[in-house]
């Protein structure tokens, strides 16, 4: 076996470097102006905090998770503050596992060591974690989740999915391409034939059954429980909050500046609900067509679709889709190395010029550089 095909060389170096990262965070927090933790990560401990003393995390203002979030991160409180980034390092690399568990179903050993390896080295997965962010978990439970579904375990795939979509709403917009993936395959090449197949796919199996009924009653007792904890504040800072939320600031979304110029207008809103229309459409087509071809590559067109449209996009977002893209990059090899570089470069150098331009706290803390300035 080659030294690129060796996992037990990757996955530590992979956590070797987070965990540096994380002893770096710490030196530049204590020394420097610009602070390499993540703010959402204080805010996350600070809940911990109040829920420690027996108030609602929701005392600590713009806490828009769910409790358990807090109750994983109890330990930042009673051990140490770095404990929660490094258990999302450690996560990033479990990711990493089921990834590479999934590509050697589709490749040999060198080739799947290789795509892993976009995951475990990638600098934006490696950065959000290292900073705090708590996106891993999210993509630790979609990826257990696959990788259950993948040997049969439907029960426990709907179980983990259930709670990834508690945990966090995005992943529902997966419901349908896992629900059809469950199904017979029935190839929507023909529009003559449309009514028809989707009818067959839509008709439930049992394996559709009981994975529908295991994480819908997954998630809504998991929910409830909360509901009955925390009341109304929990479903709206969690969940309802999002349907609402308009960001102007650092946001990578292609309504950014419309949201922008209407932030003070009540066509604003209207404008952020109209844009969930477009994802709508497209997840509907996108889950029905591709299903039937490719799971993996499937959920990953739905989440770039869902990112790209979606009213709000920051950085952690594009976590949501780097985790599944390493799944489809055996499909990709036609591209060629110096093409993946170039694209990805060409990714990377536009979210650059955007944080250049469009961050204003980066460029000039308190200033404005979007034209017409806000009055």
């Amino acid at each position: 076996m080659s030294l690129v095909s060796r996992p037990v060389i990757f996955f530590p170096l992979a956590f070797v470097v987070r965990i540096a990262l994380i002893g770096y965070g710490e030196w530049q927090g204590a020394h420097m102006l610009v602070k390499y933790t993540d703010v959402d990560y204080h805010v996350f401990t600070d809940a911990a905090r109040f829920t420690l003393d027996g108030q609602s995390p929701y005392t600590r203002a713009t806490y828009r998770y769910t409790p358990l979030l807090a109750f994983i991160l109890f330990p930042n409180i009673w051990l140490h503050i770095s404990f929660g980034k490094i258990l999302f390092s450690l996560l990033d690399i479990l990711v990493g596992y089921f990834i590479y568990r999934l590509l050697r179903t589709k490749c040999n050993a060198r080739d799947s060591m290789i795509f892993t390896a976009t995951w475990l080295f990638n600098p934006l997965s490696i950065n959000v974690s290292t900073r705090g962010n708590a996106e891993s978990i999210l993509s630790f439970l979609v990826l257990i989740s696959l990788y259950l579904l993948h040997h049969g375990q439907i029960f426990w795939a709907a179980v983990m999915y259930g709670l990834s979509v508690h945990f966090k709403i995005y992943p529902i917009t997966y419901a349908l391409a896992l629900y059809l993936h469950l199904g017979p395959k029935c190839p929507m090449n023909k529009w003559t034939q449309l009514p028809r197949a989707v009818w067959q796919c839509l008709f439930p199996n049992r394996n559709q059954l009981v994975f529908t009924l295991v994480s819908a009653s997954t998630c809504l007792t998991l929910t409830g429980v909360m509901y009955l904890q925390y009341g109304w504040v929990f479903l709206f800072e969690t969940y309802l909050y999002h349907f609402v939320r308009t960001d102007p600031r650092h946001n990578f979304s292609v309504y950014f500046y419309q949201l922008y110029l209407t932030s003070a207008d009540p066509s604003g809103f209207l404008v952020g609900l109209l844009s969930f229309l477009p994802q709508l459409a497209a997840l509907a087509l996108v889950s029905f067509y591709f299903t039937p071809l490719d799971l993996h590559t499937t959920l990953t067109l739905i989440t770039v679709l869902f990112v790209t449209f979606n009213k709000v996009c920051t950085v952690q977002y594009f976590i949501w889709y780097l985790c599944l893209l390493p799944l489809v990059l055996p499909h990709l090899r036609r591209l060629g190395w110096r093409a993946g570089l170039a694209l990805f470069a060409l990714w990377q150098g536009a979210q650059v010029l955007w944080l250049r331009q469009g961050d204003p706290p980066l460029v000039s803390p308190g200033g404005d550089f979007l034209f017409p300035p806000r009055p």
